[in-house]
């Protein structure tokens, strides 16, 4: 009787994932993470070559992107902040307010999609959106061909980067150019990357012990893979539907792109590469405790009540997914002319 409730303990701390020995932790987390690579992944049909690359460094920084001079992709993608903004939701034009969170513009290469809602298919796409927001950049993209085309050091750098292009200034490459450039922002050697290459000792025993928490309590199955999430679309409340003040009740997620009713407060899982930095957290940037942030999604997908133990074990072992953060020089820009369009504030 004492073998078999020992024996039925033992599976109930199996599946709870806290009985897996370092080399089986190690093996499992292989299953389901990849670490970030050293190098920039190679975009499709958008080669990263020099001139491309330092365009969409150029463009990523410029403000004049937008209608009011003042707002870039830098603003709300910080690259001293690891591409996010500290904000609940971003300000744009006119100091009106966004509706979601700012995701980080680092390592989203490896996302399935873009934004929140996955409406954009890639980076290049997603380049396009804020420009022409209204309550981002509110400008269109006559008014952005009209300003780059009116400074000669764009013309020339749009030229030297699509060299093949009949056309090698529009709206179209701006975007291009910034996706390309948006690539580059990846965070390798992260501890849990090292960890992942075959270092045992590159996670400590608290780590490790959250490791298995995280994988044991089934959070891996919605955050996997290189980005740790990213990769698929879930019910923000699959369980517990959190309250309105984390879960807007207007905001009714990928719904809005497909129309379809199941999609309903449906969001695309947040990858959680550099979550320890990237405060405040979920789309509606409510929670900025890490560890709050845990909890609530123990209760609201897993529908499981973490202990204080438990929750301190993730949050703890997240943090080991801070990479090495790029060192992005600002670029000088080319110099307004006096044919470039004014700023507007309207």
């Amino acid at each position: 009787m004492i073998r078999l409730l020992l024996s039925a303990m033992m599976l109930v701390l199996l599946s709870l994932g806290f009985a897996w020995a370092d080399d089986d932790l190690m093996r499992r987390a292989k299953a389901q993470f990849q670490p970030i690579p050293d190098t920039p992944p190679v975009l499709e049909g958008n080669p990263a070559t020099p001139e491309r690359v330092e365009l969409g460094r150029m463009l990523y920084f410029d403000p004049r992107l937008s209608k009011s001079q003042l707002i870039s992709c830098q603003t709300c993608h910080n690259v001293g902040l690891a591409g996010a903004d500290l904000q609940e939701v971003s300000t744009g034009h006119g100091w009106q307010k966004g509706p979601r969170n700012s995701p980080t513009t680092f390592n989203a290469v490896f996302n399935v999609a873009q934004f929140w809602d996955g409406r954009a298919q890639d980076l290049a796409e997603q380049a396009k959106g804020p420009v022409q927001a209204s309550v981002e950049m509110n400008n269109t993209p006559e008014r952005v061909m009209e300003t780059l085309g009116s400074m000669p050091g764009y013309v020339d750098a749009f030229k030297a980067a699509f060299p093949d292009d009949k056309e090698s200034l529009s709206f179209d490459n701006m975007a291009k150019a910034i996706e390309v450039f948006e690539a580059t922002l990846i965070t390798p050697n992260a501890p849990f990357d090292q960890f992942l290459k075959g270092d045992a000792n590159a996670l400590s025993a608290v780590e490790k012990d959250g490791l298995r928490a995280f994988m044991g309590k089934g959070c891996a199955s919605c955050h996997n893979g290189v980005n740790m999430g990213g990769l698929g679309y879930f019910p923000f409340g699959v369980v517990e539907r959190p309250g309105v003040d984390i879960l807007p009740e207007e905001d009714l997620g990928r719904y809005q792109v497909t129309n379809t009713a199941a999609d309903k407060y449906v969001f695309r899982s947040p990858p959680l590469r550099n979550v320890a930095i990237t405060q405040p957290y979920f789309h509606s940037g409510r929670v900025w405790s890490l560890r709050d942030a845990v909890a609530i999604m123990g209760s609201a997908q897993l529908g499981i009540q973490l202990s204080p133990e438990e929750a301190d074990q993730i949050t703890t072992f997240l943090a080991t997914l801070t990479g090495e953060q790029p060192e992005v020089l600002h670029p000088v820009l080319p110099p307004t002319t006096e044919k470039t369009p004014k700023p507007s504030l309207d």
